[in-house]
């Protein structure tokens, strides 16, 4: 896990993670894989922690990304996990505004006051595709999915002296209000459809206490706990530890007769799950008859199963 230091941060992260902010700030949370070797992954899960406003900014397409020689755009999502009642974020623009007068606005600072500005609060989900112009107010703890990239251009920094990049920002932006956006869309009795979109999938999932499910996890996949506990694989999960989950089914048929085991504790489990879309995978969790002995908290037994279950991420 890599922890980013910002001056829009936090000291105290509980109840999602330990981490001591008091002589600089944590701002974000990015969950990795450990095995640096591995190949880089085309999702970027984070959690993000606010006392200030982020910066107001915006970020590219594929096609512009990869114009400057980067591999891909960044199309995000928001899920609100908690937020003051004063809480709000910056999606879009209040009215159209053409290249110029957007140019414009940013050299005057006048885009602070054109933002289309969002009261939340916890559950909320949030949809940011590339070229939206956006931002992130105080007083917010959200995650965040978003394809693997980090290119973002300031259009305004509420007076911390960055840089801004009035160019870049100009040439990809959607300067206006944005479209409506599609609501959450219940799949099964414990899976929600937060946002299905061609870069990822992230679903809420809702699973009862002391049940056993099977994880079919083909394509990358990114578990944070934001309620209850559980033992996904080998690794039990308290609420802010996540995981990545993968089956190798080139190597073996094994797998696709016995998937990863999730064990749900006795207070139930709430998740956010994100895979690379662009649609929901029907099999993703599947309910297994198969009663685990052990309680959530011990020990599983080993597993030679070609799946790669990275260890708790704190």
């Amino acid at each position: 896990m890599q922890v980013v230091r910002k001056p829009w941060g936090v000291v105290d992260l509980h109840p999602w993670n330990d981490i001591d902010g008091s002589k600089d700030p944590v701002g974000e949370l990015w969950f990795q894989r450990p095995d640096q070797s591995a190949p880089i992954p085309e999702l970027l899960l984070k959690l993000l922690f606010t006392s200030e406003p982020l910066s107001i900014q915006v970020h590219p397409d594929d096609a512009f990304a990869r114009s400057v020689g980067l591999q891909n755009g960044k199309t995000e999502a928001w899920y609100i996990l908690s937020a003051t009642p004063d809480a709000r974020v910056g999606l879009g623009l209040t009215l159209h505004l053409a290249p110029p007068e957007l140019r414009a606005a940013i050299k005057s600072g006048a885009i602070a006051g054109l933002v289309n500005w969002c009261s939340v609060k916890k559950g909320d989900i949030i949809f940011v595709p590339a070229g939206t112009i956006h931002t992130i107010g105080a007083g917010i703890v959200l995650a965040e999915i978003q394809q693997h990239s980090d290119a973002t251009f300031r259009l305004f920094d509420f007076g911390r002296k960055r840089e801004l990049h009035e160019d870049s920002a100009v040439a990809v932006s959607d300067a206006g209000p944005i479209q409506t956006q599609a609501g959450p869309r219940r799949l099964t009795t414990v899976r929600t459809a937060l946002v299905a979109s061609p870069h990822f999938v992230l679903e809420r999932v809702d699973l009862p206490a002391n049940s056993t499910w099977a994880l079919n996890a083909r394509r990358e996949t990114w578990i944070l706990l934001i309620e209850g506990r559980a033992r996904i694989g080998l690794t039990n999960m308290i609420v802010g530890d996540t995981v990545f989950a993968k089956t190798d089914f080139s190597k073996t048929d094994f797998a696709k007769t016995n998937p990863a085991g999730i064990v749900v504790g006795p207070d139930g489990m709430t998740a956010l799950v994100a895979y690379p879309g662009p649609d929901p995978v029907a099999s993703l969790l599947e309910e297994s008859e198969v009663h685990m002995t052990k309680p959530v908290g011990t020990s599983a037994a080993p597993t030679s199963k070609p799946e790669e279950i990275v260890g708790v991420q704190r």
